[in-house]
């Protein structure tokens, strides 16, 4: 019955917008028609001026009828669900293949429960990252842990380097893969782009929209109803520790994000959620503010027989690492043993020494600060020096780089507090703010100012030259305000389910926008007409009504239609880059060609036609750079003015970095590969060479 009764509100929705715009098109043709014999009296300027209420009725009823109907809301709910399921496995999986390396090797991590003063969940004693189907009564694997803790609230918590990021991957991947219809979709986000001012919903609907390519009201609607798992990775990377190093005890924004967490329900039992933290971090944070009804995990070192089974499977020369294998064999409790028991330190070593070096170095330091040091400071040559097509990259240019990337995740640049997150498209105070603003006006107005040479083809250059250098002027002063790109995802168009959408999208959406210029050509045809110009009424109105009405028609139905849908990919930074300006430029042109047509033509008749030649190319120039590439200019100039500290194809070498193990994908930003890296990069902005 709800899909009979939904079927009849569409055919009744569809028939009101039909009529409606029957009724528009013959009162636009009347107005025209009495437009052309000078006839307009009046009760037809009062009627001409009506014209707008009913464009905005029509497309009011064409909104109502795109609207799902409401009895079909759960079930769309539940199928875009399934589709952040695919994107989530996508992002994750391919987040897991950079946390590895250059290789397949994983750890099977174990954890225990640990006891919490006051509201705490019931858990399992312990668990594993794997299941062991051969030992019937073992731990449970990380997936049956989450699913046996009541309420489903955990909190995994470890040594810096412990694999905390590396566990919450693996369960966001097996929740992903074995998920119910109606199960929510568990989503990874780092804690440190939170803007606490926000509610965890807020913050959960941002994370789609902004990450995730999601259309703003699918997003809302997926969080409202409950399926999306958030799944809040680094609480620890909130605020910033105190100047010995130690965790900050009032730390605001990991308080004021786990208040957050607190109020986070669903009906009346606590809500799910998993959430990740350095133990000192959080055992500071439980006196002042701890996350009630939650159970919590303490990662427990690598014990020495996996370390020593992961580093033999990932060494080619076995006879060069015999002497560090057989003291870690002999002293399993010894210093060596104890600073390689975790997965940070496990890889990092087994990448610095993997095609030469003595392992057997590590055997003279003594404690754990010396071997990160030493380690540290050898792994960005070794990462560098196995890639064997190019590009080609220095060891000491790639550390620079990298070491100016960090000041935009400081809070004192780029971003108004610490983040782990880079995007390409927000790095450009990192060259200056001011010095980036100055250089994008300038580029926006010399552009322009390119269309000067036409002047002299026109009756009056002077006036036409002040005219192109006013639009001049006013863009390039505009250009200064940093502007947020948009993503378009081209292969939307493919999809069987969304193609039909898009094609009609593209041939109704230009005509329903006609209306709207021609309500806005009437207007201005019917005022020049008043004025004692009813001829150049008529033209003016013809050119503003088709020309504007096409143009906006397209425009939207570019936006509506690529991006009014479910992302089809999994979004990551060169996808988003690429993407970003195919959709400045699709704007650009479709903004410019229309606009400049649009106040040319109008230029023309008005005046004559050389000067409105020359108008409404600058014009076009302007409105083209004004909407769809004003995000690639910025970064263009940023690339420009940070030429000597960073590398001017900068998206290839991010792209590089992370296929060489340093850096890691994040969305459509990039991430350091661990904490730690970030940490000695912006410390140590020249190469360290240690003994």
């Amino acid at each position: 019955m709800a899909g009979i009764g939904g079927r009849r509100e569409r055919e009744r929705r569809r028939a009101g917008a039909v009529i409606g715009g029957v009724l528009l098109v013959a009162s636009a043709g009347y107005a025209v028609s009495q437009l052309a014999r000078g006839e307009l009296g009046p009760a037809d300027t009062a009627g001409l001026l009506g014209l707008p209420v009913g464009v905005a009725g029509l497309l009011a009823a064409v909104a109502a009828l795109r609207r799902p109907v409401q009895g079909t809301d759960a079930e769309l709910v539940r199928q875009w669900a399934a589709m952040l399921a695919v994107q989530v496995q996508d992002n994750e999986r391919e987040l897991r293949r950079q946390l590895l390396g250059r290789d397949t090797r994983r750890i099977d991590l174990r954890y225990t429960l640990r006891a919490m003063p006051g509201r705490a969940a019931v858990a399992p004693a312990a668990g594993r990252t794997f299941r062991d189907s051969g030992s019937p009564g073992a731990d449970p694997d990380i997936a049956g842990f989450f699913r046996a803790t009541q309420p489903r609230r955990l909190v995994i918590a470890g040594a810096p380097g412990s694999g905390k990021t590396v566990l919450a991957l693996e369960l966001v991947l097996a929740l992903a893969a074995d998920r119910a219809d109606g199960d929510p979709v568990p989503v990874r986000i780092p804690m440190a782009q939170w803007d606490t001012a926000h509610t965890l919903p807020e913050m959960l609907v941002d994370h789609l929209t902004q990450t995730l390519d999601w259309p703003g009201d699918m997003a809302e609607r997926l969080v409202a109803h409950g399926m999306v798992l958030p799944v809040l990775d680094g609480l620890d990377e909130m605020d910033p520790p105190r100047g010995d190093g130690s965790p900050d005890p009032d730390a605001p924004r990991a308080r004021a994000a786990v208040q957050h967490l607190n109020d986070h329900q669903e009906g009346l039992e606590a809500g799910s959620l998993v959430l990740t933290s350095r133990i000192a971090h959080y055992d500071a944070l439980l006196a002042r503010e701890p996350l009630v009804d939650s159970a919590l995990v303490v990662i427990s070192p690598v014990a020495s027989e996996p370390a020593l089974t992961y580093l033999r499977d990932r060494c080619h020369d076995p006879a060069r690492w015999q002497p560090l294998l057989d003291h870690l064999a002999a002293h399993p409790t010894g210093v060596h043993a104890q600073a390689l028991s975790t997965p940070w330190r496990l890889g990092l070593t087994a990448t610095v020494y993997r095609y030469h070096g003595d392992p057997a170095e590590l055997l003279a330091l003594h404690d754990t600060d010396a071997l990160d040091r030493h380690l540290l400071a050898r792994y960005i040559p070794a990462a560098v020096e196995p890639a064997p097509a190019p590009p080609h990259y220095r060891p000491a240019q790639v550390h620079r780089w990298l070491h100016h990337l960090t000041g935009h995740l400081t809070g004192t640049g780029a971003t108004a507090y610490p983040t782990t997150d880079i995007s390409v498209h927000g790095l450009w105070p990192l060259a200056g703010p001011r010095r980036v603003r100055v250089a994008d006006a300038l580029l926006t107005f010399c552009t322009i100012s390119a269309v000067l040479p036409a002047v002299w083809l026109t009756p009056e250059p002077g006036a036409a030259a002040a005219s192109v250098l006013a639009l001049a002027v006013a863009c390039g002063l505009a250009a200064a305000l940093a502007l947020s790109p948009s993503r378009l995802d081209w292969q939307k168009r493919h999809m069987p389910g969304l193609r039909g959408p898009f094609v009609l999208g593209l041939a109704v959406n230009p005509v329903l926008a006609t209306f709207v210029g021609v309500a806005a050509g009437l207007a201005v045809g019917a005022a020049i007409a008043a004025a004692g110009h009813p001829t150049a009424g008529l033209a003016v109105g013809t050119v503003v009504s088709w020309v504007a009405g096409l143009g906006a028609g397209f425009r939207f139905s570019l936006a509506a239609g690529l991006r009014g849908a479910a992302p089809t990919t999994a979004v990551s930074p060169p996808v988003a880059l690429r993407d970003d300006t195919v959709y400045g430029l699709v704007y650009a042109v479709s903004t410019g060609l229309f606009g400049g047509l649009a106040v040319g033509g109008t230029v023309a008749v008005l005046l004559e036609p050389s000067t409105g030649l020359v108008v409404g190319a600058a014009t076009a120039v302007a409105s083209g750079q004004a909407s769809g590439l004003s995000a690639a200019r910025r970064y263009l100039v940023f690339l420009l003015c940070a030429r000597r500290r960073l590398p001017f194809r900068l998206g290839r070498f991010l792209d590089w970095a992370c296929s060489a193990g340093l850096m890691r994908y994040s969305g459509p930003a990039y991430q350091f590969r661990h904490a730690e890296l970030q940490h000695w990069l912006a410390a140590h902005p020249d190469p360290v060479v240690t003994p």
